[in-house]
């Protein structure tokens, strides 16, 4: 049965709430073994969410070394929950990274990039279907955000679980994923 947003928001948070930080650790490391495989290596901005640990998300650090170590330029990004916009810098050496009031780990200044120049973005989500729809905690950043990139940007979803079968109130202003990496495959969405 398809299930909608306000459903499967309460069962991923349930399902990540039993993961140790062992799972957590592990699962991560899976995660970026499998962004090898993907088409992306051409592209030089990669934007990555740094994890909210309190909410068990996917830890990010390790695709931060993936992409030093590539040479790619690596973008961060700060929220404004007034504006619902997100702001993207350049993470370097000198980056001051601080946790806001909703425990969202985030650069505190640095060299702001316009999100047109981004070519790839892992995207967080709590859960997402077979057709590439996701949700997320609600707030609509990631929507907005997206829809903001050029079109071609590529945009990969980071997850611990398979895909549901089908979200079922999704709506216009959702942007579809075009890839979701899972510790064991990469899901391929036709967008």
């Amino acid at each position: 049965m398809d299930k909608n947003k306000k459903e499967l928001r309460l069962i991923y948070k349930s399902l990540r709430k039993q993961l140790s930080e062992r799972d957590i650790e592990q699962k991560s490391l899976e995660i970026t073994n499998n962004l090898i495989q993907l088409p992306i290596w051409d592209k030089t901005y990669f934007q990555v969410f740094l994890p909210i640990t309190e909410q068990k998300e996917v830890d990010t650090e390790l695709i931060l070394h993936l992409l030093s170590g590539k040479d790619k330029e690596i973008l961060i990004s700060k929220s404004n929950f007034e504006t619902r916009e997100m702001i993207h810098f350049l993470l370097t050496d000198n980056t001051r990274i601080a946790k806001n009031e909703y425990n969202i780990p985030e650069p505190v200044e640095g060299i702001e990039v316009p999100s047109k120049k981004i070519e790839v973005v892992f995207v967080p989500l709590l859960a997402y279907d077979k057709k590439g729809n996701r949700v997320g905690y609600g707030k609509g950043f990631y929507d907005k955000f997206l829809s903001e990139c050029n079109p071609d940007v590529i945009k990969i979803g980071l997850s611990f679980f398979e895909p549901e079968e089908l979200i079922s109130d999704i709506f216009e202003g959702d942007v579809q994923l075009d890839y979701c990496v899972t510790p064991h495959i990469n899901h391929r969405f036709e967008v």
